[in-house]
C-alpha cells in the first residue's frame, strides 16, 4: 500500500491518501516545529510521492502553518490536486467571546481568516476543532450546510466532540436533508484507544471516516523516551511540555510505559522502528480511513511513510492490542463475554456485514489489497 492507494473518506466521493500530511509543525513561533525552508522540503516530498490530503488549523502556529500552506500550493499550482483542510474553535482574541467557540458567527470569521492566509477561495474539509459545550448542535450544522451550498466549503467533519453530538449531527442532516459530515478527526493511538468505545462504531454505522491524529502519542511510541521515576526524559516535544497542564502532552504514565515495551518488543521482531509499527498499526484498525502524520525532516517523513510497506504479524498484532486493551466498564462489560453470552443463549452469533463478490468487476479493477484498504 502508497500514498496512492487513495480511499474515499466517509460516505463520499472525496479521494484522499492513508496518510495525511499534518501542518501543526510548519513553524516555529510555538517554540517547536519546522522553519519555512523546510516546511517546504516536506510539502513537496509528501505530493512528490502521491500524497494529496494536507491537514491544518487557524491556530497552528499563530496562523503561520496556513501562510505557508498558501504561499506553497500557489507556487506549486496544485490547488485543484491537494485535499485542503483547516479547522475552526479556538479564540484568536482574548476576551471577545465571539472570537472563538463554533457559533455562527465565529465561523464566518474564522474562515473569511483562513481563506486569506491560504490564498484560496473554497475549502475541501472543514473541520469543527473541538466541541465548545455551548452552541446548539443545530447552529453548527445549518452554519456548516450553508457553507457548502454556498460553495465556500466543500466537505466538513468534527474533531474532539462527543459520540452523542456527532450522532445527533449526523442523524439531524439526514432526516432535514443538509449536507451530511463525512469524518471525524480525533486523538488515537496505541496508548490512546478511548474513540473505540463510542466513535468507531457510530462512524461505521453512520457512513463516516476516521482521520486519527496523534497516532505517536507526541512523539512518546517512538522509543525515544526513557522513564524517569514518574516522569520521562528525551529530545523531543513531550520534553519540552512535560510541565504543561495540557493533558494532551501527559502521556509519562505507568500504563503507557508497559505499552512502550510490547511495542519496542514487537518493533525488534519485525526489524522496524517502533514509529512504523505504532503507525501501521493505527492505520489498519477498522473504521480508520486516513492517519494524520507530521515531520519536521524529510527524514522523519520518509520513515513514517515506510509504515505503509510492512504487515503485522497476526501474532504480535494479538499482544500489542492486549497490552494496550481499554479496561472494562460499565455499560461495556454488557456486550462481550459472559454477559453478551447470556443475551444470546450460548449461541454463536455473527453480524451481516456489506462485502464485495470475489468476482466482481469493478471500474478500476481494484487489487485484493486496494479493495482491503476501500472497505475501512
Amino acid at each position: 500500500m502508497g500514498l496512492n492507494n487513495y480511499v474515499t473518506l466517509g460516505r463520499s466521493g472525496l479521494r484522499v491518501s492513508p496518510l495525511c500530511l499534518g501542518t501543526m509543525t510548519f513553524g516555529t513561533a510555538w517554540g517547536w516545529g519546522s522553519e519555512d525552508s523546510t516546511a517546504r522540503i516536506i510539502f513537496d516530498r509528501y505530493l512528490d510521492v502521491g500524497g494529496n490530503f494536507i491537514d491544518t488549523a487557524d491556530g497552528y502556529t499563530n496562523g503561520k502553518s496556513e501562510e505557508l500552506l498558501g504561499k506553497f500550493i500557489v507556487e506549486r499550482k496544485v490547488r485543484d490536486r491537494v485535499v485542503l483542510a483547516t479547522k475552526f474553535t479556538f479564540s484568536v482574541e482574548p476576551g471577545n467571546p465571539n472570537a472563538g467557540g463554533n457559533g455562527r458567527k465565529n465561523i464566518y470569521r474564522a474562515l473569511e481568516s483562513s481563506l486569506r492566509r491560504l490564498k484560496t477561495d473554497y475549502i475541501d474539509l472543514y473541520w469543527l476543532h473541538a466541541w465548545d459545550t455551548f452552541t446548539p448542535v443545530e447552529e453548527v450544522l445549518s452554519t456548516l450546510n450553508d457553507l457548502v451550498r454556498a460553495g465556500k466549503v466543500r466537505h466538513y467533519g468534527l474533531s474532539d466532540t462527543p459520540a452523542w453530538y456527532l450522532t445527533r449531527a449526523q442523524t439531524l442532516a439526514e432526516k432535514e436533508g443538509k449536507e451530511p459530515l463525512i469524518a471525524l478527526q480525533l486523538e488515537y493511538s496505541l496508548v490512546e484507544r478511548n474513540i473505540e468505545r463510542e466513535h468507531v462504531p457510530a462512524a461505521q454505522e453512520l457512513g463516516i471516516g476516521i482521520c486519527p491524529w496523534s497516532p505517536l502519542a507526541g512523539g512518546f511510541l517512538t522509543g525515544k523516551y526513557k522513564q524517569d521515576g514518574n516522569s520521562g526524559t528525551g529530545e523531543g516535544r513531550l520534553e519540552k511540555t512535560k510541565g504543561s497542564a495540557n493533558p494532551v502532552f501527559q502521556k509519562f504514565t505507568e500504563r503507557n510505559w508497559r505499552v512502550l515495551a510490547t511495542l519496542l518488543d514487537a518493533a525488534r521482531q519485525i526489524g522496524r522502528p517502533p514509529a512504523q509499527v505504532a503507525l501501521n498499526w493505527a492505520a489498519t484498525q477498522p473504521g480508520i480511513t486516513s492517519t494524520i502524520i507530521g515531520a519536521t525532516s524529510v527524514r522523519q517523513l520518509d520513515d513514517n511513510l515506510a509504515s505503509l510497506e510492512l504487515t503485522i504479524p497476526p501474532e504480535l498484532r494479538r499482544q500489542l492490542d492486549e497490552a494496550s486493551a481499554l479496561p472494562p466498564l460499565h455499560p461495556y462489560i454488557f456486550f462481550g463475554g459472559e454477559l453478551n453470552s447470556m443475551v444470546m443463549g450460548g449461541v454463536n452469533l455473527q453480524p451481516w456485514a456489506a462485502a464485495r463478490a470475489t468476482g466482481a468487476p469493478t471500474l478500476n479493477s481494484a487489487t485484493p489489497e486496494k479493495a482491503s484498504v476501500a472497505a475501512r
